[in-house]
């Protein structure tokens, strides 16, 4: 959608030496829609970038990437990033001083020994409701629908016949981690979302384990394989020790064979972890938005909810402080396919056909809507939303006859559906008590300054606040979290950031405008009572199957 963020050069000769001397830290992070490599200095900022473009696929009632996939599209980001370098410094890198990946949160990858059992199955996927609502209830814990060990239940509870073979479960990042180090290790941010980690001792909580070993051994007849425990990766903090990269995870990054093997790695997070650090909220009263495919928001607790909510998910920072996670399906992707269509449309009468200068007039014209979208309503789900009880999704646009359908009031609704959900689950929050000083928004949605952030902070009715790094995402975050265990020793992450990378970082905060708020306000109550529609939608056509499956 937003132009790549122009890595800015500073002083390409020093800039040059620490590029061959190995000061540097590589940031990598496997989102939707985009595999990105960010390379940053010794001062943390970035210096080179590269990128790889790709989608999911649904194959069989899952959405999926295949391994092939995320080898292909490793191999092309970091190519890019290579030759992002030689084109700005005049030297090849094989070195660094650290490597981070990264990846979207959750799923279910399943092995035995090396083999894939099934394909990749995504954050993405709403097929494992009833695992997950037994699990909610035997744990008094809200375990979403996405996280892994729901997906591993529903198999159990759907006689899968792999689910005696597996020997290890992960995410993508822990995945990606193992074949470049050959250590099965998680960050305890993306492990958190596989199974429920206890905050007091930074592992899975012990208690739960048992009561799933309890449960599955009950089973009639009784469930073959391993307890749990036995499949999860190992938990490491932020800063410890994950392992060096293999000569085989080098080939597999970079089959020229130019980099070295033996660099350190740090332990491998979930794009929620890497926007914490990317926004610098990892401490209590903190948080942030990410806003891309998905859309969710982190908020650092200073202490447990009273009780557990369908709505949010317990997480970790990637330092296994507790955060309170509201996560929606559904983000920018219905706003991205409009923009499209309206690049074609400027391409068909002459004018800019560019999708960057088309994006930003788009979201210029929004600022023009009316505070209520006019009467407008724009769903964005492309995929089902269990936080307003969607199995599937319909994007739709629904308006009454009487109101004002104009460009900007189209794109301030698309924006605003971009946020409804996520301001329902934020809702529930304020309903808990929690505080929230400021909250942090980054991805590419944010890059228009002063549009998607001013609609943020009406929708959650808080101050949002917008760094110069925003655009660059997790993958910079991950970057960060490598440079961390380079240089961080000794200090805790959240004092890491604050005096070493975030000290003089320039932050844009817009309040709320009392206008935008009492426009969102009508519009949520719309929107909600709306959703009636929505489900009618999916009830009158059915299941849709996408016109990907199967296809390759």
């Amino acid at each position: 959608m937003a132009q790549e963020h122009d890595v800015v050069t500073r002083r390409p000769d020093a800039i040059r030496d620490a590029i061959e001397q190995g000061r540097t830290s590589l940031g990598i992070e496997l989102g939707s829609t985009r595999i990105k490599a960010v390379l940053v200095g010794p001062d943390h900022a970035p210096i080179a970038s590269g990128g790889h473009d790709w989608e999911n696929r649904l194959v069989d009632g899952h959405w999926t990437y295949s391994l092939d996939a995320v080898w292909a599209g490793l191999q092309d980001c970091f190519a890019a990033l290579v030759a992002d370098v030689e084109q700005r410094y005049g030297v090849r890198p094989d070195t660094f001083g650290a490597i981070g990946v990264s990846a979207m949160m959750h799923g279910y990858l399943a092995f035995d020994g090396d083999e894939l059992l099934v394909p990749f199955r995504t954050w993405r996927d709403t097929t494992t409701e009833a695992a997950a609502g037994r699990l909610t209830d035997l744990f008094g814990y809200n375990i979403p629908l996405r996280w892994s060990v729901a997906h591993h239940y529903q198999a159990m509870l759907d006689d899968e016949p792999h689910v005696p073979r597996t020997t290890y479960l992960t995410t993508l990042a822990g995945y990606v981690h193992w074949r470049l180090t050959g250590r099965k290790v998680l960050g305890v941010g993306d492990a958190s979302g596989m199974f429920p980690v206890d905050p007091a001792t930074g592992q899975y909580d012990a208690g739960m384990l048992a009561k799933l070993d309890d449960l599955v051994a009950a089973r009639t007849p009784a469930e073959p394989g391993a307890r749990l425990a036995d499949l999860l990766p190992e938990i490491l903090p932020a800063g410890a020790d994950a392992g060096a990269l293999t000569p085989e995870g080098a080939a597999l990054l970079d089959p020229s064979g130019t980099l070295r093997p033996g660099l350190p790695l740090c332990p491998p997070e979930g794009d929620a972890g890497t926007g914490m650090v990317a926004t610098n909220a990892v401490k209590p009263r903190t948080g942030n938005i990410s806003a891309g495919t998905s859309i969710f928001a982190m908020v650092v607790l200073e202490g447990a909810l009273r009780r557990h909510h369908p709505e949010l998910d317990l997480v970790t920072t990637p330092a296994g402080d507790l955060v309170a996670m509201v996560h929606c399906n559904n983000g920018a992707s219905e706003l991205g396919a409009w923009s499209e269509v309206f690049r074609e449309l400027s391409a068909a009468v002459g004018g800019p056909s560019d999708a960057d200068t088309v994006f930003e007039a788009l979201f210029r014209a929004a600022l023009d809507g009316d505070p209520d979208g006019g009467g407008l309503l724009a769903y964005n789900h492309l995929s089902g939303e269990p936080i307003v009880g969607l199995s599937e999704g319909r994007p739709m646009i629904v308006r009454t006859p009487d109101s004002r359908l104009t460009l900007a009031n189209l794109m301030r609704t698309q924006i605003y559906g971009v946020f409804a959900t996520l301001s329902l689950g934020m809702r529930v929050l304020a309903d808990e008590g929690v505080a929230i000083d400021t909250m942090y928004g980054h991805g590419g949605l944010f890059r228009t300054a002063g549009v998607a952030q001013r609609m943020l902070a009406a929708a959650i009715g808080a101050p949002v606040g917008v760094g110069q790094a925003a655009g660059e995402g997790g993958a910079w975050g991950m970057a960060v979290l490598g440079a961390y265990l380079r240089s961080g020793a000794g200090r805790s992450l959240g004092d890491y950031l604050a005096a070493e990378v975030f000290a003089d970082a320039a932050v844009d905060v817009v309040v709320p405008d009392a206008a935008d708020v009492a426009g969102f306000t009508t519009y949520i109550e719309r929107y909600t009572a709306g959703l009636a529609a929505e489900r009618a939608a999916v009830d009158a056509l059915g299941s849709v199957t996408s016109p990907q499956e199967n296809a390759g």
